[in-house]
């Protein structure tokens, strides 16, 4: 016997046993065999019968008003219960699915769930119920189908699938959840994170076109300060040009002023002396020397003139003998035609310099001179030419009036212009020029040259003689 079976029986001898016990209760008992007995038993099974009604009613309201919770349950979910078959129809749902599809319940049975899902989902819905038919009584299928209400907006919901225990017709159970706004706030996350991102990738847009702006304020900052530097050199090199045609021109009308009355009156009188000796020739012949040796010394005033008209223009001796010999003949020179005595400080032995590194230490040094000279009102000046480990460096210093450098360059032009020369001078050798002076204490002029400029190697032994 099988244990339902065994239960049943124990349910039955229990019935029976309280049946006897309420008949006792009743009445007194019979003897066995008696036609009373007989009846005992029917009563017995009458009360049985009764109990069994009493129970089966009790039984039915319990399924009643579980049946009824249940329903209650069932309808009034939070989730819609949909039962549909294989092609898709209805065959049962709750409110709440109805509620979802906006159709009353009556009229949803037998109509296809498909046709309520957006058209873009209906092919993953399609594949999510042959799943769920396919599949097993606990294999439980997912899917998220969003569903079409028209000008409201479609509804997401979240499908859970399984299939129905086998029955005379084939079933698939779905519970849809409502996760439209779990959707919505996805999406709103999703723009809040390409919002965030597109702010971040704006702020970056914002700080790089900051800094290209910065850039380019600083850049035409730059252009315009090299633009202002390149006017002022474009100014200096007009007044340089300005200048060094003035000074060509005062040059020349020096020069012709000192051949007119210099070397041109001394030629006149040659030739006054030569041709009273013409007249003269026989005179005595006393007369005749001292006439001669007269035009012996215009001669050699004449030659002087022109060797130092040579020496102002272009020294020989710089072009023989070196920059030292040279600045030792023109401070030598210097010093005869101003009175003022230049000290000179000089390394015994001088490496060969290039020639036009030579040549601009020698017009800065004149330069500087000519400027003490006119300017400085010093009472004396010490020029010093020294080697040092790695550059070779010109000084000219006075112990003059000085002046205010700052001011010099904003002064007068001429005073400018000679310092811009000098600069210039030293620059296109690739020298440095520098000048410091203080009111009342003198002024210093110096020129720097690296070795690797300033030298060249010596040239073969040749001996070179002086014109």
């Amino acid at each position: 016997m099988s244990t339902k079976q065994e239960i049943t029986t124990g349910d039955a001898a229990e019935l029976r046993r309280r049946a006897e016990e309420r008949l006792r209760a009743e009445e007194l008992p019979l003897p066995e065999g008696d036609p009373h007995r007989i009846l005992h038993e029917l009563r017995v099974h009458q009360i049985q019968l009764e109990m069994q009604n009493e129970e089966m009613r009790a039984a039915r309201g319990q399924l009643e008003t579980l049946l009824e919770k249940h329903t209650d349950l069932y309808d009034f979910a939070p989730v819609g219960y949909f039962s549909l078959d294989t092609e898709a129809r209805i065959r049962k749902v709750n409110l709440t699915g109805a509620t979802m599809l906006g159709i009353e319940r009556s009229s949803l049975l037998t109509r296809r769930f498909s046709g309520f899902v957006a058209p873009a989902n209906r092919e993953a819905f399609d594949a999510f119920l042959r799943k769920v038919c396919a599949g097993d009584d606990d294999d439980k299928q997912v899917c998220e189908v969003a569903l079409d209400h028209g000008a409201d907006g479609p509804m997401w919901v979240d499908l859970q699938g399984t299939r129905a225990a086998p029955a005379s017709e084939p079933l698939c159970h779905i519970a849809a959840s409502d996760i439209t706004d779990l959707k919505r706030a996805a999406e709103a996350q999703s723009r809040a994170e390409a919002l965030e991102k597109a702010n971040e990738a704006l702020e970056t847009e914002v700080a790089r076109r900051k800094e290209t702006e910065k850039s380019l304020r600083h850049s035409q900052r730059s252009q315009s300060r090299l633009l202002e530097e390149s006017r002022s050199m474009e100014d200096q090199l007009r007044m340089l040009s300005y200048q060094a045609l003035h000074v060509q021109e005062e040059e020349r009308k020096r020069i012709s002023l000192d051949l007119h009355d210099e070397i041109s009156q001394t030629l006149v009188a040659i030739n006054v002396h030569l041709g009273s000796l013409t007249h003269d020739a026989c005179t005595e012949k006393e007369r005749m020397r001292e006439k001669i040796i007269e035009t012996q010394k215009l001669v050699e005033q004449s030659v002087e003139s022109a060797h130092r008209f040579a020496m102002g223009l272009r020294p020989t001796v710089l072009d023989d003998f070196g920059l030292a010999p040279a600045l030792r003949a023109y401070t030598r020179d210097f010093t005869e035609q101003t009175s003022l005595p230049v000290l000179l400080e000089m390394p015994p032995e001088l490496k060969p310099l290039g020639e036009e590194p030579a040549v601009a230490f020698f017009r800065v040094a004149q330069a500087a001179l000519s400027n003490i000279a006119r300017h400085a009102e010093a009472t004396e000046v010490r020029l010093t030419l020294r080697q040092t480990k790695r550059t070779l460096v010109l000084e000219i210093a006075d112990n003059g009036k000085g002046f205010d450098v700052k001011t010099a360059h904003s002064g007068a032009k001429a005073n400018r212009l000679g310092m811009i020369g000098m600069r210039e001078r030293a620059e296109m050798v690739g020298g440095r020029f520098g000048i410091t002076s203080t009111p009342g204490k003198g002024t210093t002029v110096s020129v720097r040259l690296p070795f690797s400029k300033a030298y060249r190697p010596p040239l073969p032994s040749t001996t070179k003689k002086a014109s």
